[in-house]
């Protein structure tokens, strides 16, 4: 019996007019009306059943023409409720189609038998005319009783959401976008009373109904007078600057400011356009979204077998979710840490289904385990974003950051090899540029690691380098973000600290397309646009909260920890930039080192972790890398920390002040 149903639903789902079969009824009534009214005029209006008899022969094959139109340009696949001025297309593409082919059919059957089909040229125009206009007033229509009933179902439920009343920033296209889903919605939380634009022409106009009633500079007027709860960003593809300008205001009159969700998140169909939220801190860095070669991507990982290392982390997890937008065969899940794996593979189940990834509980650095995988799925192109990344925490764990970022590396790279992977593509990170951490510079050794085996192998490795992105696990964002949470004071290692950020998505996606380009070898270094102070980041996160910097929220100044760099690098001494088919990709050439020296290197790192000697593997960074300088290991007191008033009284840091710090 379930394989009864079940067929029956598949049937059901093929055959459009099973779907919908009051649709397709009233379709038939309306074009067969349709028919008959436009024979009327050509028999001077004097029905007579001569002419009734041929237009009753002529109707199927009438109906069957449009209909197939109709199918063919797509008309039944949209939504009754939800139809636009933009789906009218469909109808008078279909109409003409099917006009042109009665037409054509018409001069065909001159001079044959079938003469009694030819249907008159002025009878196909006018029914043309009416049947498919009598298609889309039915739509209309049906849209409209929608829309009413939407409107007066619930009066409970009306009573129950009480709406703000709204500003919406920028009468363009996602302006417009909003407008009309929020209209006609019962559960609306918003009650849109006007646009404001900076446009001056578009002032006095009307967007969806709605008036644009001034500039960003009319804010506080128009909130005053109209009464105005929350101001929303609409702008398309607005720049970091615009939205720090507007918040700005808001925060000044004051009223809640919100935006809708960015193209990233749109395009992937995580939210509508609808769901307005807070204005986070990625906004304000308002980097421009990240073109990609579709194609070339396309070429790269569709119907591939494809893994992902530390496929439950911020990068990794990101990176699976825009691979599975390119149909692989499948995406093999690579984690050790068995919850992050757990929730990675319910996102994907709920977006996907099964079938499309298999989530794989491994350790990159236990060879039996991954040599088992490679064997069972033979991975084509593969992701190693599996690493120790926390740089104070592999300042006292140096041993732990050789295992996991070099040994680990090597024994991915090696089977990648053994098994005839056809791409290897490593995470990296701008610390392995000059490093001055440990973890820095065991990426650095990471990429010597892949640099030599692409000499060895017939797969291309590469690496990506690129610095911090926003929201990654333990990370500064979410770290300040617990503290304002907490209402305790950011803490900030130094005043004029500053580091490169792009976001998780944007990262994600330039890493793809790195990957797409690289034929082997490649260092590939990305732009990542102008450093950020990490306080001026500090000040924009408590004014996002709605809070005031220094007096809601304090910020106090600990000092750079061992490890740890005020400004950070993307390129190296001696290194040449080669541009890319890409704006924001770059190729590093940096001198590689021969099979020779990496295998002596490594029998040192070797030797020296199987010992747990912490202070020789710091010492060996300094001897083989000539641009590191490690410090030697040391435990720091408990700090104290100083305020931004202690600080701007004092003018510098308290003498004898420790300098233990959160890491950035």
């Amino acid at each position: 019996m379930p394989n009864q149903l079940d067929q029956a639903r598949t049937l059901s789902d093929r055959i459009w007019f099973l779907r919908r079969p009051t649709q397709f009824l009233l379709d038939i009534a309306v074009l067969t009306a349709a028919f008959f009214l436009a024979y009327l005029p050509a028999i001077n209006i004097q029905v007579t059943g001569f002419y009734v008899d041929i237009a009753v022969r002529q109707l199927p094959l009438v109906i069957f023409i449009q209909f197939s139109t109709l199918f063919l340009f797509g008309a039944y696949s949209i939504l009754w409720r939800y139809v636009s001025i933009g789906d009218l297309k469909v109808f008078v593409r279909a109409a003409l189609a099917s006009g042109l082919t009665l037409a054509a059919l018409r001069f065909a059957l001159s001079f044959t038998d079938f003469s009694i089909f030819q249907v008159p040229i002025s009878v196909i125009m006018i029914d043309t005319v009416l049947g498919f206009g009598g298609l889309v007033g039915l739509r209309v229509l049906r849209r409209f009783f929608y829309e009413f009933g939407d409107k007066s179902r619930p009066f409970a439920s009306s009573r129950r959401i009480k709406r703000k009343a709204a500003l919406l920033v920028g009468a363009g296209r996602m302006g417009a976008t909003l407008v009309k889903e929020l209209s006609g919605r019962a559960d609306a939380e918003l009650d849109i009373r006007g646009f404001v634009d900076d446009d001056p022409r578009k002032k006095g106009g009307s967007v969806g109904g709605i008036k644009v009633l001034g500039t960003t500079q009319d804010l506080p007027k128009l909130v005053d007078e109209i009464g105005i709860e929350q101001v929303v960003i609409a702008i398309d593809q607005a720049q970091g600057k615009d939205i720090r300008r507007i918040i700005d205001l808001c925060s000044a009159i004051p009223v809640k400011a919100q935006i809708v969700p960015s193209l990233d998140e749109l395009a992937h169909g995580r939210v509508s356009v609808s769901r307005v939220r807070d204005v986070q801190i990625e906004d304000l860095l308002g980097r421009e979204p990240v073109q990609l070669d579709d194609k070339n991507l396309h070429e790269f990982l569709t119907d591939k077998t494809v893994m992902v290392t530390g496929a439950g982390g911020s990068i990794g997890s990101e990176l699976v979710r825009q691979i599975i937008d390119y149909r692989p065969k499948v995406v093999l899940l690579v984690e050790r840490a068995e919850f992050l794996l757990f929730n990675i593979t319910r996102e994907l189940e709920a977006l996907v289904g099964l079938g499309k990834f298999v989530p794989l509980i491994a350790d990159v650095g236990d060879e039996p385990r991954m040599r088992e995988i490679f064997a069972t799925y033979r991975p084509q192109v593969i992701f190693h974003a599996a690493a120790h990344k926390h740089v104070p925490l592999m300042e006292t764990n140096s041993c732990e950051a050789v295992k996991n970022n070099i040994f680990g590396t090597r024994t991915l790279g090696v089977l990648a090899g053994e098994f005839g992977t056809d791409d290897f593509v490593l995470i990296s990170t701008d610390k392995a540029v000059n490093p001055t951490s440990v973890m820095g510079a065991s990426k650095r050794i990471a990429e010597i690691v892949v640099q030599e085996l692409n000499q060895v192998y017939k797969t291309n490795y590469m690496a990506v380098r690129f610095g911090n992105v926003l929201g990654s696990a333990g990370s500064v964002v979410p770290i300040f973000k617990e503290q304002i949470d907490k209402g305790e004071p950011i803490t900030v290692t130094d005043r004029n600290m500053t580091r490169y950020f792009m976001t998780i998505p944007e990262a994600s996606q330039l890493v793809l397309q790195a990957g797409a380009l690289g034929q082997g070898g490649e260092i590939f270094i990305l732009d990542m646009g102008q450093p950020v102070k990490i306080l001026d980041l500090a000040e924009d996160m408590v004014r996002l909260s709605g809070l005031t910097p220094y007096e809601d929220i304090d910020i106090v100044f600990t000092g750079a920890r061992n490890g740890e760099k005020l400004f950070e690098e993307l390129e190296i001494t001696g290194e040449n930039l080669l541009k890319t088919h890409h704006p924001k990709i770059f190729i590093g050439k940096i001198a590689t080192y021969s099979k020779e020296e990496v295998m002596s290197m490594l029998n040192r790192f070797y030797k020296a972790v199987g010992e747990s000697d912490s202070d020789e593997v710091r010492s060996l960074f300094n001897q083989i890398l000539p641009e590191a300088s490690i410090t030697e290991n040391r435990t720091l007191p408990s700090a104290s920390v100083v305020t931004e008033n202690e600080n701007t009284k004092n003018g510098k840091l308290m003498s004898g002040q420790s300098k233990l710090g959160l890491a950035e």
